[in-house]
C-alpha cells in the first residue's frame, strides 16, 4: 500500500463519513479542485486502498431485531474449508457480519434474529449445517451501546 498523505486521508476521512458525496463536495472538503480530487480517488481505489464502497442497511426486523454474537470453531483450517465455510456464510440473509479471528474461535458472526424461537430456527436450519463447523457459542445482545 502507498503512503498517504495528508489530503489522501482527508478524503478517506470524508469518504469513510459519506460515501455517496460528491465529487465537487469532496474536492472542496480536501481543498482541491474537482479535477483533481478525482484523480486521487481514482488512485487510492487503483491501488486498492479503497476497496470499493457499500449500503449500510438498517435491521430489517426494525425494533423486533434481537442480535445475536455467535463464535463458530472448524474442524479443520484447511483453504477448502475455510472457502467452503465463507461461500455459504454469504448466502444468509440473517447473517449479518462474519470475521475471520485469530484465538480460540475461528469465526465470529453477528446476526439479526425475530427472538429466541427464530434463533432457534438459525440454528438449526443454517449454522449447525455449514460447512466443517465443530463448535456453536452464542450470545444475546441486551442492548446497542454503540
Amino acid at each position: 500500500m502507498q503512503d498517504l498523505d495528508r489530503i489522501d486521508r482527508a478524503l478517506i476521512r470524508a469518504l469513510r463519513r459519506n460515501a455517496r458525496i460528491t465529487n465537487v463536495a469532496l474536492a472542496a472538503e480536501a481543498g482541491l479542485s474537482p479535477s483533481a480530487c478525482l484523480r486521487r480517488v481514482q488512485m487510492l481505489e487503483a491501488s486498492g486502498v479503497i476497496r470499493g464502497y457499500t449500503a449500510l442497511i438498517s435491521g430489517t426486523l426494525g425494533e423486533r431485531a434481537q442480535v445475536v454474537i455467535v463464535r463458530i470453531s472448524l474442524d479443520r483450517q484447511t483453504e477448502d474449508v475455510l472457502n467452503a465455510f465463507e461461500a455459504e456464510v454469504r448466502k444468509h440473509p440473517e447473517i449479518r457480519e462474519c470475521y475471520l479471528m485469530t484465538g480460540e474461535e475461528d469465526y465470529l458472526l453477528r446476526l439479526e434474529t425475530e427472538g429466541a424461537g427464530d434463533y432457534e430456527r438459525v440454528h438449526k436450519e443454517i449454522l449447525s449445517r455449514l460447512p466443517g463447523v465443530s463448535r456453536i457459542n452464542s450470545s444475546f445482545a441486551i442492548r446497542s451501546v454503540i
